[in-house]
């Protein structure tokens, strides 16, 4: 359960330290994002060298929660870290970044982020 304010790891080498979520898509009453879903967030420190800058704001698709999920084959799965990867926009999910690090969990491929699967050294 991802929610507004919640620090994220970059899961990809854009050059963000790390991102501050600020806007959860989908409806005014929504609290919380999962895994799969597309977040708005703002970059808190970055590389002076990196595709993105400080303060910019990006698209961040979430890969990783601590909280655990459901699957539909009854099991669970859950992270070590909140983490996501920045796109460049909604339609395309295309990722920024060139690599993925860490494991990404398979339920992005049903959602069409077949580029970030391809990318990511770890499916789960």
């Amino acid at each position: 359960m991802i929610q507004r304010r919640t620090i994220l790891k970059p899961a990809d080498n854009c050059g963000a330290h790390f991102l501050r979520v600020i806007h959860l898509y989908g409806g005014s009453k929504r609290n919380f994002s999962h895994v799969g879903q597309i977040v708005r967030c703002v970059v808190v420190d970055a590389d002076p060298n990196g595709i993105v800058k400080d303060s910019e704001q990006v698209l961040v698709v979430i890969v990783r929660s601590t909280k655990e999920y459901g699957r539909k084959d009854g099991s669970y799965i859950r992270f070590s870290d909140n983490a996501g990867v920045i796109i460049d926009n909604a339609d395309d999910k295309n990722p920024r970044g060139t690599r993925i690090f860490g494991p990404v969990a398979r339920e992005l491929k049903d959602l069409g982020f077949n580029k970030i699967i391809s990318m990511a050294k770890e499916v789960l």
